[in-house]
């Protein structure tokens, strides 16, 4: 299966999310896909089964509890793939931290408001007179 394949099903997606934030058991992992998808426990098994078999997670027994947990190495495949496409939106955002740049330092050479800047009278905060 493809890795976009794997990661096309939102299930799983999710799944991977939970994941990237550290080692998690099979059970927790269960309640919160069950609770926001509304699928069953094999359902879920399944999805966990795809992802294991196909190199983004790993599983590891720790007594009667089974641990998941994220391996990047289908997720750099996926890095090398989007970045060709990479520079479409490289460029705008760089154009946009240039913008927001500018903006800055305008607003810090710009000479204060006449009336102090607090949109009332000068120094009281009011913004009504």
């Amino acid at each position: 299966m493809h890795a976009f394949d794997v990661l096309g099903d939102p299930v799983r997606r999710r799944i991977l999310e939970l994941l990237a934030d550290g080692e998690r058991p099979a059970g927790e992992v269960g309640a919160v896909v069950q609770a926001e998808f509304g699928i069953s426990q094999p359902a879920v098994s399944q999805h966990l089964r795809v992802l294991r078999e196909n190199g983004f997670a790993t599983v590891r027994a720790q007594g009667t509890r089974r641990l998941y947990a994220v391996d990047p190495t289908p997720l750099a495949e996926v890095d090398r793939w989007l970045a060709r496409y990479r520079g479409f939106w490289e460029q705008r955002l760089d154009a946009l931290g240039t913008e927001l740049a500018r903006g800055r330092r305008e607003r810090r050479s710009a000479p204060p408001a006449p009336d102090g800047g607090a949109g009332g009278p000068a120094g009281t905060g009011d913004p009504h007179p």
